[in-house]
């Protein structure tokens, strides 16, 4: 897996999500449980990730609908 988007906001990270389904695009979202931790107030950011092939794909979705990459 390779890292597309790292966001402390959880919109932002379920917005990406539902982009990237509706092009087909498998994700994975990594340190949910970092920010369970921290009590929700977004100090930690969750970090996206998509499959090496489908990553330039990804970004181009991403920048698309104007979303920051966060890298």
């Amino acid at each position: 897996m390779k890292e597309l988007l790292r966001s402390p906001d959880m919109t932002i990270i379920a917005f990406a999500t539902a982009l990237l389904k509706g092009e087909d695009i498998d994700c994975f979202e990594m340190d949910v449980n970092m920010s369970v931790l921290e009590g929700g107030i977004g100090i930690f950011p969750r970090r996206l990730m998509v499959r090496p092939d489908d990553h330039s794909a990804a970004v181009k979705v991403m920048l698309d609908n104007d979303i920051p990459l966060g890298m």
